[in-house]
Order: structure tokens, then sequence, then C-alpha cells
């Protein structure tokens, strides 16, 4: 099945910029249920799923019946059906790329994708040079420093600003040093310099580093006209001010941009400068705050997405996307909490709090670029998980590391995994384990549980491991002994937690 989009990027930018709330609403129902249809017809796995839940098709004609459809998940339907099953047609005859991630154990899953979500991708890449604050009309330098393996991060990203660069008339040239720092550092050395402008693509953790280490290394970053643009995970408004401080960045509201994206569906919804700015008002406004996301302890990724590529619903509390891929997305549960409203419900919940945001937006300059789409914010993984330099760390594999016979003697099993950010903005993960009854800690004890844990997760997860190659005391874990049944970490009462967010 062909799934590029026929119309040109020149023309879905100009709709992002024109069009209203109500427009943007129509196309996700209606492409929503496009794709429900098509994929009940051609996708034998769905087809199969949908016979198992008792749903016709052909009674699914409204946004109202489509809320019926059961959802999907990695568990129950993915892995629950042949790879081929699962395509288009029933089968892998085309021109695929494999992105592979790991599920709620850990396990590896294959995510094959055609150039269309490369293409998707480009679309947003090419807005964001468009509206860089500096107007130099380049040449840019776009330095990726995501992961360049088997992860969908470094590769779709790479292609994006490709294709980008094909359409664009402004000159951009790109180099893939990956999570070399190495690499990256002489690229802001002996190739930035000669641009106008530089992109730094790089996960949040990663490029605070780099931004720490720049002026050690002689570079002044200054003079590069810097932006940046990250993924993988959330970071507050206080770590975006400490990027623009130490990045000497003109503008964050039009030269940071995060990303909200999966290997399942690449990216999904990315920042936008209305997205910023309103996240940043409720940074100083509980009220609002509590309005638009719900009374969380953390604040969420707050993004815009295009319904002509992908839809999402909220269903208590739990993101539900459905989207077009090689393996298509039909109201499929990502395990992420958050929520999602249209571009006129969140100007109602601005306008109950005493907020224009057009005056808001004209007061910090991006008037321009308030575009209608509907919002996503996400807030937190249900699966348990844990992200630490853009890896996902599963409890599984500590709960293995801890099951050595070395260990069991002295530790109950029970840990509680954390990932904090230092007085630098550093992150770190530590890992409170529970001391058997009469057992004391020791220095010993602790290398010996550390080890353990690297151990286990340099074997099982491909991310730490790449990571670990080249910023192995940034993600090394900080291990804690307490006394058994200590109440903060392992009260007895409650089911133990493995993670704390």
């Amino acid at each position: 099945m062909k799934l590029e989009n026929q119309a040109p990027a020149s023309h879905i930018l100009s709709l992002i910029h024109k069009k209203d709330s109500a427009f943007w609403s129509n196309q996700q129902k209606e492409n929503a249920l496009k794709l429900f249809h098509q994929a009940a017809k051609n996708v034998p796995a769905y087809k199969n799923f949908l016979k198992q839940h008792r749903i016709n098709p052909e009674n699914i004609k409204t946004w109202k019946d489509f809320q019926e459809v059961p959802f999907t998940d990695k568990k129950s339907y993915l892995r629950s059906y042949p790879i081929e099953k699962l395509s288009w047609q029933g089968n892998l005859n085309n021109s695929l790329t494999f992105a592979v991630t790991s599920g709620s154990t850990g396990e590896p899953f294959y995510f094959p994708r055609t150039k269309q979500l490369d293409w998707e991708y480009s679309v947003l890449v090419e807005m964001f040079l468009n509206n860089s604050s500096y107007k130099t009309q380049g040449p840019v330098l776009v330095i990726i420093g995501f992961g360049m393996g088997v992860w969908i991060g470094g590769m779709i990203t790479y292609k994006a600003f490709e294709m980008a660069a094909q359409r664009s008339k402004i000159p951009i040239s790109i180099v893939t040093p990956g999570i070399n720092k190495e690499e990256i550092f002489s690229a802001l050395k002996k190739l930035a310099p000669h641009y106008k402008e530089t992109v730094l693509v790089a996960y949040p953790p990663f490029l605070k580093d780099l931004l720490d280490e720049a002026e050690d290394r002689g570079i002044n970053l200054k003079k590069l006209n810097l932006r940046t643009l990250t993924a993988a995970e959330a970071y507050s408004e206080k770590f975006r001010d400490y990027i623009v401080k130490k990045a000497h960045i003109k503008n964050l509201f039009l030269d940071t941009l995060n990303i909200y994206g999966t290997a399942d569906m690449g990216a999904m919804a990315w920042e936008t400068p209305v997205s910023i700015l309103i996240r940043r008002l409720t940074s100083h406004n509980k009220k609002l705050f509590y309005d638009i996301f719900t009374k969380i302890n953390k604040t969420p990724t707050l993004a815009q997405y295009n319904p002509l590529f992908i839809n999402f619903e909220s269903i208590k509390g739990e993101i539900i996307l459905t989207g077009n891929n090689a393996i298509p997305s039909i109201r499929y549960a990502l395990g992420d909490h958050g929520g999602a409203m249209t571009f006129q419900e969140m100007q109602v919940k601005l306008k109950h709090n005493g907020i224009n945001l057009k005056k808001e937006a004209q007061k910090n300059g991006i008037a321009k670029h308030i575009y209608e789409l509907p919002f996503v914010y996400v807030y937190e993984r249900s699966d348990m998980s844990i992200k630490l330099y853009g890896a996902i760390i599963y409890p599984e594999h500590i709960r293995y590391a801890l099951l050595t016979t070395s260990l069991s003697s002295q530790l109950t099993g029970k840990f509680t995994a954390i990932v904090k950010n230092n007085n630098k903005n550093d992150q770190r993960m530590e890992v409170n384990c529970e001391l058997k009854k009469g057992k004391k800690s020791s220095r010993s004890l602790k290398k010996m549980v550390k080890e353990a844990i690297i151990r286990e997760l340099l074997s099982k997860n491909s991310e730490y491991a790449n990571n670990f190659k080249s910023i192995r005391q940034k993600i090394e874990p900080h291990v804690f002994l307490w006394p058994n049944q200590h109440a903060q970490y392992f009260s007895q009462s409650i089911k133990q937690k493995w993670i704390k967010k």
C-alpha cells in the first residue's frame, strides 16, 4: 500500500500556518477513520484482531463509533502476530528501514518503517530551520548527536534533515558523529566556525554534557549561532534556561525544540514556539498548570502534532495514537501517560486563567508562530521504566543483577531505582538496595552491586551499552545499601516500587 503523502511539504507547511483549530479537528477524525478502514481491510493481523473482539468494520462509521474500537498495544497485538501479518497486505514487500526498541521486559522488537515517516519528520525539520531567529539564510551545519546504530533517533533524524536540505533554499550540511564526544567537539571546533548557524542535535542530558565541556575544549559557542534539537525525554524549563545561557542561544522559543517520538511512529509531535510559551506560563501559575496538565508532580513535555500524519487521544490519562507506518497503529496504547486537546480547548483553558495567548505571543516576539494544531502532553511512561541519557532502563535487568549468588546472600533483591539531577543538572541513576536482616553495608559490597548491575545492563540493554562506550562515568549507577525494611524505600505495607519517578 502506498504510504507517501501526496501533498508537497510546502503545502503542508502552508496549511500549518493558515488553518484554524476546526480544520485540524476535522482532519483528525476523518484521517483516523480512513486509516482504520484501510487497516481492517488490508492488514491480516488487524483483521483478525477485530474479529476476535467481535468488531464489524462496516459498523464503524462515525467518530463516536471509532471510540468503541478496542486498543492495541505491544504485548497483546504486536507480539501476538508475525511481523509480516502486522504489515500492509500481509507481507514485507517494500523498501523498509528497521529500528529496534525494547518492551516492558526488555525484549527487542523490530519496527519497520518506510520513507514516509522520514518525510513527515522532514516537514517538522524544515519548519524548525525556517524559524531560525538568526535569519542568516545559511549555510547551516547540522551535527547529529543521537545514537547512530539500530535505534531510530540517529538514522531517522539524518534522513529528515537530508530530505529537508534537498528542498531548502538554505544551504544545509550534515555531519553524523552519533554520541562520540570527541567527534562532536571536533566538528564544533573545526567545521562549525565555517557556518553561519549550527544545529546541535542530542539527547537532553548529553547535550548538557557537551555544552558544559565545550569551554574547556577551547570552543567559543557564542560565535556559532547555536540552535538545539532534542528528543527521547522531557526536561524542565529551568533546564532549557540553562541550555540557552550556556549555548548563548538567541531565542529560546525559536531556537530550541524537543521532540516526542517513538520507534513505533517516528517523530510524532514536537515543541513549537507557542507550546514552549504555554509551558513556561504554567511554570509560574499553579492553577493554570493544574487546569492544563492535571495535578501531577512533574512538568510534562507539551507538543503539537499534525493530524494529517497522526492522531492522539487521551483515555483515562493514557495516550492512545492512530497513525500510518509499515505497521499501522490503530488506537495504539504507547504506555505513556498524559493528555490531548485541540487548540481551541487550550485557548479556553488559558482564557479561564485570564491569559490572552495572542498578547503573550506578541510580548515574546512569536506572534507569527501561533499554529492552531492540536496539543499532546506526556509526563511519564506507564511501563515502569526510567530514562538515563536517552536509554530506557527496565527494572527486570537490575533484578537479574541482584540475583547473583554472591549478592543474594547479602541482599533481599528489593530495590528502588531513581534518576535524579545533581546541583549541576547532570543526570545520575541511583539504585537503593535492601540488605538482609543482620547484614551491613560496606564499600566492597557496594562495588559488587554496581559491577553486577553494569554487567547485566551491558548484556541486555543495547542503548545503555552504546552510551557506556563514551559516557561511562555519567551512567554508572550510584548504589546505596539500606537496612532491612527501611521505610523510605521498602515499606512492608505496600507493593514494592521498583522505579520511583
